[in-house]
């Protein structure tokens, strides 16, 4: 059976190394290293790379879910990778309200006009949703923060339209929430990638090597952003 791949030549490598993610397989060889030798490499690693390809496939998650062009009742609202549907009820609270259960439930107020229904529910999402983002990131920190002493000064859950992250020099680190809409992974990600950034403030090869000390199969995720990144940006 052949085997589609791409060939990558790097003066910063010495051995041929092969990284397969979901929308290629690549191998990244000495600028020297012949063809043959690549070919010979490939064909001794073709059950490995078989056997990689399909975890790969199998571990990936879905592509992010497209939010709904209207918030009415039984709408299907995009979380965690997957849709929920939305179950509105009329209160007499001055507030929107949200609660989760394997469905949104959003009380709306009588005074809420109809009119203005749409744009208060998904404000109220969002809100409901940072305020979540909040709790998880809290929660991956601490799970994640004490291996190395990896602790950020100051945590912001924000709304950003290029970044998925950042660490500044101070290690204050930003998320953004629409990370809420991806697979609860691709946040854990995220916090890690931000998290390593306070010992290691480049993309350096000591920078990647911290990341997949907490995450092994971090490239993955980071392949799962690259690929569905625009959708999500797209937000509620």
């Amino acid at each position: 059976m052949s085997l589609m791949y791409q060939i990558r030549r790097s003066v910063r490598v010495r051995c041929a190394r092969i990284i397969v993610s979901l929308e290629k397989v690549e191998v990244v060889v000495p600028v020297k290293m012949s063809q043959q030798q690549i070919a010979l490499f490939v064909s001794s690693k073709q059950a490995w790379i078989t056997a990689a390809v399909a975890k790969v496939r199998l571990k990936t998650p879905a592509i992010v879910p497209l939010a709904p062009s209207e918030y009415s009742q039984g709408a299907l609202i995009p979380y965690q990778g997957n849709h929920y549907p939305l179950n509105l009820e009329a209160t007499s609270f001055k507030r929107i309200h949200v609660k989760f259960d394997g469905a949104f439930k959003v009380f709306t107020p009588h005074l809420v006009a109809p009119a203005e229904q749409h744009n208060a529910i998904k404000l109220a999402l969002t809100a409901w949703m940072k305020n979540t983002a909040k709790v998880l990131i809290a929660q991956h920190i601490q799970r994640h923060a004490q291996r190395f002493n990896l602790t950020p000064t100051l945590v912001r859950v924000k709304t950003q339209k290029s970044r998925w992250g950042s660490c500044s020099s101070t290690n204050a680190i930003n998320i953004n929430w629409l990370l809420m809409l991806a697979p609860p992974v691709i946040l854990e990600y995220v916090v890690v990638h931000e998290l390593c950034h306070i010992k290691e403030k480049n993309h350096s090869a000591a920078f990647w090597h911290l990341v997949a000390a907490h995450m092994p199969d971090y490239q993955q995720h980071r392949n799962w952003l690259k690929q569905h990144g625009a959708s999500l940006m797209r937000g509620l």
